[in-house]
């Protein structure tokens, strides 16, 4: 499942990292948001170019949310794919998401509406992904709004991965909006303590403290996390959810969460692509210095292409 070992230009990115320790309170967590979001301006100087980009404010499940829709180039409508950032669940936000979401756009050929959640501690489960299927539900309503066809996708990397996943089964569950592909990138889906990658690669970007840290900030009670909202792993049927695509890293602590959502969307009879980057670490789809990662775009994009052009 990994590599003999990390791959030279993602060990580069690790050795960067090494030095902005995640913080593990409060105070700290809101000079990291303001910090990754300095850096991200940083790193997106000279962007991959799209046709346009509007920035939108939507409804939300609670409050009003922020958006930004990214169009590619070519009259419209066009279908819609709805990105959910990584983070934690608190951190990230439309910033530091811009360039991945850019390359979905060029990849696809699809629009992409990114849109930012509210963020635990300050709003925790279910808030991320009631907002999500709030998203979601308004996207599907207003079409015109964004200039869409009414095809509609969801995509997300690593905690966005878990709101995909969650709000392609409340779709399921609620009967709609229908939602005709989901691209799960890392996902913090399925992951249990004793798994290989577990065990093995805490501590590669994310250690034990940074996991649990998560956890203890997006669920306020122990008891919501063996809710199905909150770890789709926990649903009995999946087998109503949208086809998937799903991309892990061999030396991600999160893949053998990812690689068994895989198989249990495969067992409910589910479509699934399922693509494990053995050399990779988690977060590797946004750093444009490693080659894998335009791979692993084009990969996805050809898939969302063909499930929402070809519908």
């Amino acid at each position: 499942m990994e590599a003999d070992e990390i791959h030279p230009q993602a060990k580069s990115v690790l050795k960067r990292q090494q030095y902005i320790p995640l913080p593990h309170s409060e105070r700290g967590l809101r000079l990291f948001r303001l910090f990754t979001h300095v850096t991200a301006r940083i790193r997106n100087r000279n962007p991959p170019t799209v046709g346009k980009i509007v920035n939108r404010t939507i409804p939300g499940s609670d409050e009003p949310l922020e958006a930004k829709l990214y169009l590619p180039e070519g009259s419209g409508p066009h279908p819609t794919i709805v990105f959910f950032h990584g983070g934690g669940f608190v951190f990230g936000d439309l910033t530091t998401y811009d360039v991945l979401c850019r390359q979905l756009t060029r990849a696809s050929g699809c629009a992409v509406l990114s849109v930012a959640y509210r963020l635990a501690p300050e709003h925790p489960f279910p808030a991320a992904v009631e907002d999500a299927y709030a998203a979601v539900q308004w996207v599907a309503s207003n079409p015109s709004a964004i200039g869409s066809t009414g095809d509609l996708a969801v995509a997300g990397d690593s905690a966005g991965g878990n709101v995909a996943a969650v709000t392609s089964l409340m779709a399921a569950e609620k009967n709609g909006p229908e939602i005709t592909h989901q691209a799960l990138l890392y996902p913090a889906v399925g992951s249990e303590a004793g798994q290989p990658s577990v065990e093995h690669h805490t501590g590669t970007v994310l250690d034990e403290r940074d996991l649990q840290w998560f956890r203890d900030c997006y669920f306020d009670r122990e008891i919501h996390e063996r809710n199905p909202y909150a770890d789709p792993m926990n649903a009995c049927d999946l087998s109503g959810v949208a086809p998937a695509t799903i991309i892990t890293a061999g030396f991600d602590p999160l893949r053998d969460g990812g690689k068994a959502y895989a198989e249990r969307l495969d067992d409910d009879g589910v479509s699934v692509r399922y693509i494990n980057y053995e050399d990779m670490i988690h977060g590797f789809m946004s750093y444009r210095e490693i080659d894998r990662t335009h791979e692993a775009i084009t990969t996805v994009g050809s898939d969302l292409a063909d499930a929402l052009i070809s519908c």
